[in-house]
């Protein structure tokens, strides 16, 4: 499941015509704080864009990825001790072109995202990116550069064409 950094953009292109990354046709973003009600915002956000990009069909998956991505960033991308009335640490970002949207979570962990898998099916956490990886046609993240620290998780779902 996933990919490292350097082959992030792999998935991207696997039976797809090629893109150039500055052709998004829209994109749009929002900064959430860091207390778990923002898992809701992140929802209501995605209906938003969703809707105002005719896409609003693909709410219900998209939205299950997008609650799994924007969770595991605020369970497992914050530091333990990070105040909770502070300044977003996590952003969503929602791009899409002709033929796919890419959902993607930035974090401050510098950590990889890893799934762990429990046999235990009657658990309440644990299947995140399981699920993640169900939904979606693809996933991964890579590891932020410069100035920035952190990550980015990323989910792409293929869309009809036109």
């Amino acid at each position: 499941m996933g990919t490292n950094g350097s082959t992030m953009l792999e998935p991207l292109r696997q039976g797809l015509p090629p893109i150039d990354p500055s052709a998004v046709s829209s994109s749009a973003s929002c900064a959430l704080p860091p207390r778990f009600e923002a898992v809701g915002g992140a929802r209501h956000f995605t209906k938003a864009t969703l809707t105002s990009w005719d896409l609003g069909e693909r709410f219900d998956d998209v939205a299950l990825v997008v609650s799994e991505l924007v969770t595991n960033a605020l369970r497992h991308a914050l530091p333990a001790d990070a105040p909770r009335d502070s300044d977003a640490p996590v952003r969503l970002h929602l791009m899409r072109w002709t033929s796919r949207l890419v959902c993607a979570v930035r974090d401050p962990s510098d950590g990889a995202p890893t799934a762990r898998p429990s046999d235990d099916f009657a658990a309440e956490s644990g299947r995140g990116l399981f699920l993640v990886d169900s939904f979606a046609d693809s996933w991964g993240w890579h590891p932020l550069a410069g100035t920035l620290s952190g990550k980015v998780v990323w989910a792409l779902f293929r869309l009809q064409s036109e």
